[in-house]
């Protein structure tokens, strides 16, 4: 399934559940539906808008989607964000995931998305987090399947130094919990 984005983009939605009440907007690429009116496409964007709160995410991409589980690509940029909701860890099948532009602030927010196995792109610039010294090879230590971080690739360098940190931080632990 190859089909259009489902745009919601720049429609003032402030929910998930005002999103179920939106038309896509068409692009360039014409959307195709199924027969029960659902769109055949595995990606959503729900960018520019007033969104801070995912629940009912699901239902969302449920409400548009003939086949939701191949939900490979969305688009939540620019809302007010402010916390990973777990709903975004059900999307296994997630390649790509635009966060940027967003109200993050805590990095331990990322680590949530280790359970997404085929995860490789992710944008978190233009939230707080991507001030904390340290931001970019955090993620990647997270996220050691990613590809892509913030439009650029993350290099065999930084994915190395990634490592070697998450596996100092791993034994630290370790070490303070043996003195305790």
């Amino acid at each position: 399934m190859d089909g259009a984005p489902v745009d919601l983009s720049f429609k003032c939605i402030s929910s998930m559940a005002e999103a179920q009440t939106e038309e896509p907007s068409n692009g360039q690429r014409p959307l195709k539906r199924n027969s029960e009116n659902k769109y055949l496409s595995c990606s959503l964007r729900l960018n520019n808008n007033s969104i801070t709160d995912l629940t009912d995410l699901q239902k969302t991409i449920n409400h548009f989607l003939a086949e939701p589980s191949q939900l490979a690509w969305l688009d939540l940029s620019f809302n007010k964000i402010t916390h990973i909701n777990p709903v975004l860890c059900e999307l296994r099948k997630l390649l790509v995931l635009y966060l940027h532009g967003n109200s993050i602030s805590a990095l331990s927010e990322v680590d949530k998305l280790g359970v997404l196995p085929h995860l490789h792109t992710i944008t978190l610039h233009g939230n707080v987090i991507d001030t904390i010294k340290g931001y970019r090879r955090c993620v990647v230590s997270a996220l050691p399947q990613l590809k892509r971080m913030d439009f650029s690739v993350v290099t065999h360098q930084e994915r190395d130094t990634a490592n070697i940190c998450h596996r100092s931080k791993t034994n630290s632990r370790r070490t303070r919990k043996g003195v305790q």
